[in-house]
């Protein structure tokens, strides 16, 4: 019976050894594809589109201010309105709002969501011959040239963009973290995968759409608290690509402290699942149709959380030093430094000679506990909206 247990385990550990080394080798691949250059955006066109900025915005009163005075004064040669998609806003923050010159569009909704309060602003909008609707978190400011870049990557043919979103000047070692791990998303998620030819995945701001085309989609989100992966898997079923520019910048605020953290991931994490267990079947039928793209968005939502993974390796490697059962600690080993070299690369050597990296490294262990505890809290982000606080920041402009 001893024995029978001990085979049964073996077996298990070896199960878990090879899904983590699935694991690895997707997050290998794709960073080291994304260490090759994508060709460089261009600006210059002979058309000039009429964007719609949308900031859905949740109760952020002070914030919205400054990010709808930043877009007002970007430099566009064609026409854009801002739209604030006011959700608990003040009165005041409203009439403030409309006296900058941006089109206020108030929702008011039982349970708010993203998605939701899209899909309204649409259809107020539908009518007033925009062609492109760019989606901006509410703290989010456009970098130099970015809509004549999304202009022009519109007229090459492509109808949804994400740009390079990244952070606005940090005030803390954990906001840091958050920095790198957002390039670390970058250059895996978007750059590695349009390399190879895939499509970028969405991050949820800086992305913007063919207008009709987005006005269409967002009927099929509906309250999921992860509209951007939702309408990832609505555009490969449509096989519709997600182009990528690398080089053209929206700022964004990072998370500050280990509370703010957990938060977002335990609304990141609860996305995750809700698609693993609405795709996964889908997913391998869509691959032996042939549907690369869809299969890849399912797969992606069987991939271990990269903090969790860095922690699970951890603890793999250290129990192997003791337990003789499943892969040797050789195997544990190798994919823990896999991991971390994996994690190296991606981030970008800028933020080398930053003496703020080896303070945030050493915030990595805070937000392994974080993870653990968004892991655990997953039910909350299907009760309430979970919005991630916000602040002014500066912004040192990449272009």
């Amino acid at each position: 019976m001893e024995l029978i247990i001990i085979n049964i385990l073996n077996i298990l550990f070896w199960i878990l050894g090879i899904y983590l080394l699935i694991n690895c080798l997707y997050l290998a691949f794709f960073a080291i594809a994304g260490l090759f250059a994508l060709p460089k955006s261009q600006k210059h066109a002979s058309e000039y589109k009429k964007f719609a900025l949308l900031f859905p915005t949740y109760r952020e009163n002070s914030v919205i201010i400054e990010s709808v005075k930043s877009s007002l004064r970007h430099q566009y040669n064609g026409l854009f309105e801002v739209v604030v998609i006011s959700d608990g806003l003040l009165p005041q923050t409203n009439a403030m709002l409309k006296e900058m010159g941006a089109n206020v569009i108030e929702v008011f909704f039982e349970k708010s969501t993203k998605g939701k309060a899209l899909r309204f602003a649409m259809e107020k909008l539908k009518d007033k011959g925009f062609d492109i609707a760019m989606v901006l978190d509410v703290d989010n400011v456009l970098g130099s040239d970015c809509l004549h870049y999304i202009n022009n990557s519109f007229q090459q043919g492509n109808k949804v963009i994400q740009v390079h979103r990244t952070a606005k000047d940090v005030d803390t070692s954990f906001a840091f973290l958050d920095a790198c791990n957002e390039e670390v998303n970058n250059q895996i998620y978007r750059k590695g995968h349009a390399v190879v030819g895939l499509s970028a995945t969405l991050i949820g701001s800086g992305m913007a759409f063919d207008f009709s085309y987005f006005h269409k989609v967002l009927d099929d989100v509906g309250e999921t608290v992860g509209e951007d992966k939702k309408i990832d898997f609505i555009m490969a079923n449509d096989k519709i690509k997600v182009a990528y520019l690398n080089d053209v910048f929206v700022y964004d605020e990072k998370v500050e402290n280990a509370q703010v953290f957990t938060n977002q991931r335990t609304r990141w994490i609860a996305s995750q699942i809700e698609f693993l267990k609405e795709y996964a079947l889908e997913g391998l039928v869509k691959l032996f149709k042939g549907n690369i793209e869809f299969f890849n968005k399912t797969f992606q939502t069987f991939l271990v959380p990269r903090i969790l993974l860095l922690a699970f390796l951890f603890i793999m490697a250290a129990q192997s030093f003791f337990n003789p059962i499943g892969p040797s600690n050789e195997f544990w080993i190798t994919l823990f430094l896999s991991l971390c070299f994996t994690l190296l690369i991606a981030v970008p050597r800028r933020f080398y000679v930053d003496k703020r990296l080896y303070l945030a490294i050493l915030q990595i262990p805070r937000a392994m506990i974080g993870m653990v505890i968004a892991l655990f809290s997953i039910g909350k982000a299907k009760k309430s909206f979970m919005a991630t606080p916000h602040h002014n920041k500066t912004v040192k402009d990449n272009n």
